[in-house]
């Protein structure tokens, strides 16, 4: 039986992690369910999942979630330091961190020094922080098991093969719903286009990441520490049919990948299994029906959130922590309207221009990083 803390529970990830659980009553789980704001929904977790703990980043949702669920056998948590309590109760021996933003890394260190394995859906917490979890996981000797589902490809494709006979990984990108347009095509794109995405269901922000290949770039700092590879040895190819989820390529000239239907809940559910496979009633792919898969280089051109990202990871330290975070404002100010679709490059490329990367940033000094760079796109 693996016993789960899930945060993020309300959201994509979360919600699909939930129905993994809810198809594997008697070998799953949860312990504990962390959100932000929304408690009705959590309440139902609750009701539905029998956690021992909860906990609300939100004070005012815990206030209402406590009074919600006062009837129940339920402890409930607020803010940070209620995230930090839930990652080390110790009935749990899994944290799934499905959280969106910079609020990941500190459970996630947190975690790892409870002896708690991670399930990683967080990609700041190894694009901002990632030469502090790595060694950190190793030294405690827990499993860093990757929930994204080119991740969870390359971790698939590398199981019993030597990792230092990797030449190449071949990260793949569906290309968003703005595949092929131009400069000129995405000058009037709005927040309700960019939302229009061809193959998966995601939450409102890596949606609009993936459409500008932001989101790839995050995945290729992410993919470099998960896998001890050089930046240079990771290769981008926009994949428009979502199939194959990456791949491996090795010194010998050999590519293994995996393939499947675009479904979150395969690579949670191995994540969670890991290293066992269990039977998934979902759809399955049929190659006959597929007929054909394309690849096609990416146009950083147009895109420039990958080159940006690539610029950000080559010069390291706070740097990738400053791309995340002007992403981060950005796609708000997009999604309210406030600024224009291409002027997200614009903020990412001017606050990377204007900070002063520290080398091997503490957890403190990557917070302040990203308050640093809030503070000067706010201007």
């Amino acid at each position: 039986m693996r016993k789960i803390v899930l945060l993020g529970s309300t959201g994509s990830i979360g919600t699909q992690t939930l129905d993994v659980v809810r198809n594997n009553p008697s070998e799953l789980t949860v312990v504990g369910l962390a959100a932000n704001t929304n408690s009705k929904m959590v309440e139902e977790q609750i009701r539905e999942f029998h956690p021992v703990y909860a906990c609300m980043f939100d004070e005012n949702a815990a206030k209402d979630l406590k009074e919600r669920v006062k009837d129940l056998d339920v402890k409930v948590y607020s803010g940070m330091e209620g995230l930090l309590e839930l990652v080390s109760v110790p009935e749990a021996d899994t944290v799934l961190t499905a959280v969106v933003g910079m609020i990941g890394i500190r459970p996630t260190i947190r975690a790892i020094e409870a002896g708690k394995d991670i399930a990683l859906a967080n990609k700041e917490t190894l694009v901002c922080a990632g030469h502090i979890i790595m060694p950190l996981a190793r030294e405690k000797g827990v499993s860093i098991l990757p929930v994204d589902s080119e991740h969870s490809a390359i971790f698939q494709s590398l199981n019993g093969e030597p990792k230092d006979k990797i030449e190449k990984i071949l990260l793949t990108a569906s290309g968003g719903p703005f595949r092929g347009k131009k400069i000129s095509d995405l000058e009037n794109m709005t927040a309700a286009d960019a939302l229009k995405h061809p193959n998966w269901d995601m939450g409102p922000k890596v949606t609009i990441d993936s459409s500008s290949l932001v989101n790839k770039g995050l995945e290729v700092m992410e993919a470099r520490w998960l896998f001890d590879v050089d930046l240079d040895n990771i290769q981008v190819m926009v994949h428009p049919q979502s199939i194959v989820h990456s791949a491996v390529q090795f010194v010998d000239g050999a590519v293994i990948a995996q393939l499947g239907v675009p479904d979150m809940k395969l690579p949670i559910q191995y994540a969670l299994f890991y290293p066992d496979r269990r039977p998934m009633n979902e759809k399955r792919l049929d190659l006959f029906e597929l007929g054909s898969l394309t690849f096609e280089k990416p146009d950083t051109d147009t895109f420039r959130g990958l080159k940006l990202a690539f610029d950000a990871a080559r010069t390291g330290g706070s740097m990738p922590t400053v791309f995340n975070a002007a992403n981060e404002m950005a796609v708000k100010s997009f999604l309210k309207g406030d600024i224009r679709y291409l002027q997200i490059y614009d903020m990412i490329e001017s606050a990377m221009e204007h900070h002063k990367t520290v080398e091997n940033p503490t957890v403190e000094e990557i917070l302040a990083a990203e308050a640093q760079t809030y503070e000067y796109l706010d201007r």
